[in-house]
């Protein structure tokens, strides 16, 4: 207290998440090639043993005996490597959790700013008005597009039946209207008499000699 009355100094800043991530990949990579290091040690400590197996024991025992420590140490850097692998797969999870965390407060703190200028008393009257509106813009397109007073009053059969007779009286009209043809023109369009001369119609005896005998009865 008497430190941040006075100005004291200020408490140091906790590790950053993930510079701590990072260094412990930098600790998995040096345990991994630490492994890559013993198992090569092994496998030599192996083959020396088996090659002085039959002529030098002693020799023989020493390399068993540090291929067995190259062992041991080799299950120790097993553990670590394990523990470093699921700290750091831990902090790595914990970190996006952070930032999703991070992200859904932002989120609701800017949700709760849009909201805050909004009542939902007026919300409501405001979606009230909108409906209203729309109603009165109905109702007055409606009225616009209706027919108005004289055509409400008309029959449409009345003025099919009307339209029909004046159709008749027209088509009849006319037909009596129509002018003949001209003889000259009748004459024009029917074909013309043929030129040859007609033969010529012998006159009948008979009728000459009963005309004769009359004349002769008349006379006496």
């Amino acid at each position: 207290m008497f430190g941040r009355l006075f100005g004291g100094k200020k408490a140091a800043a906790g590790p950053n998440p993930q510079e701590t991530i990072e260094e412990l990949r930098n600790v998995e990579e040096r345990l991994l090639k630490k492994q890559e290091f013993l198992e090569r040690k092994i496998v030599e400590e192996q083959q020396k043993a088996r090659a002085n197996a039959t002529s030098n024991k002693r020799v023989a025992m020493q390399a068993l005996k540090r291929k067995k420590l190259h062992e041991q140490e080799q299950q120790r850097n097993d553990g670590i490597l394990a523990k470093i692998e699921q700290q750091r797969l831990s902090l790595e999870n914990a970190s996006a959790n952070v930032d999703i965390l991070k992200t859904m407060g932002e989120a609701a703190k800017a949700m709760k700013q849009v909201h805050e200028s909004h009542n939902i008393d007026d919300v409501h009257e405001l979606m009230e008005d909108i409906a209203e509106q729309q109603d009165l813009a109905n109702e007055v397109a409606e009225a616009i597009s209706s027919p108005t007073g004289f055509a409400n009053g008309l029959d449409q059969d009345d003025l099919e039946a009307e339209f029909a007779a004046l159709e008749d009286e027209v088509l009849n009209e006319q037909l009596v209207n129509v002018d003949p043809a001209p003889a000259e023109n009748i004459g024009a369009r029917l074909p013309a008499a043929p030129t040859d001369k007609l033969p010529s119609r012998p006159v009948a005896k008979k009728e000459d000699d009963d005309m004769a005998d009359l004349e002769q009865w008349a006379a006496s």
